[in-house]
């Protein structure tokens, strides 16, 4: 095995540090996290990654409209999800297994779409199950049987949080648990979902922080390529 030099573990930009060691590491690329970078300085790292991972997909999150679209100008391939806020430049790699995000609502569509592009992006299959939140239980109990054939479900829910606990009720395949700071005044930005959903008595749900997709897309993908591994 062939140890990198300190300088081939990362491209330095002047403003960034692109660890290009990663994949090598976990198996999986870092992902720019457009949040509080200048347009330039996002189409910069997002080609820099590219060049790196010619052989996959690369990933940027919470990517501002400016930045959005200078990236699509600059970068004919780019692929722009403005409900998500993502971008992704290349083809995701055959999917391996499959994670399945559940959302409760229409409003907690940026949070759903982020975690479901990330989890194709590091090598899932994904689908997809929208506005089955716990005000309409009839709709989660329409679709128990498609929870039950995924690898890994990923569910996103504001409010009171209470999706995951009743998902998790349902099935026994591993879940992550997305809090989204959808909600009304007492949600506080989203604690409220995210204290309900770490103290829920539903055993086996793990919870990743508010607004986190890009986190539960990751656990879940790498959850559903070791069930995907063998037929």
């Amino acid at each position: 095995m062939t140890v990198p030099t300190p300088e081939q573990r990362f491209t330095d930009l002047g403003f960034a540090r692109l660890d290009t060691d990663r994949a090598a590491r976990t198996g999986d690329p870092e992902v720019v996290f457009g949040q509080g970078k200048s347009p330039v300085q996002v189409v910069e790292l997002l080609t820099r990654l590219r060049e790196h991972h010619p052989d996959r997909a690369v990933l940027a999150t919470r990517v501002g409209a400016d930045a959005r679209a200078a990236v699509q100008a600059a970068i004919a391939e780019a692929v722009v999800d403005e409900v998500a806020a993502t971008v992704v430049l290349g083809s995701p790699p055959p999917p391996r297994g499959t994670v399945c995000v559940v959302s409760a609502g229409t409003s907690d569509a940026a949070v759903a779409r982020e975690a479901a592009t990330t989890a194709s992006v590091h090598g899932a299959g994904v689908t997809s199950i929208c506005d089955v939140g716990v005000a309409g239980l009839h709709r989660l109990l329409a679709v128990q049987e498609q929870l039950t054939t995924a690898d890994c479900l990923v569910v996103v829910a504001g409010m009171e949080g209470a999706l995951p606990s009743v998902v998790g009720g349902l099935t026994g395949v591993p879940l992550v648990a997305v809090p989204t700071s959808v909600g009304y005044g007492a949600s506080f930005g989203g604690i409220a979902a995210l204290l309900a959903m770490l103290n829920s008595c539903a055993p086996g749900v793990t919870v990743v922080n508010i607004d986190n997709g890009y986190g539960a897309g990751v656990f879940a993908a790498r959850v559903a390529r070791r069930a995907g591994r063998h037929p």
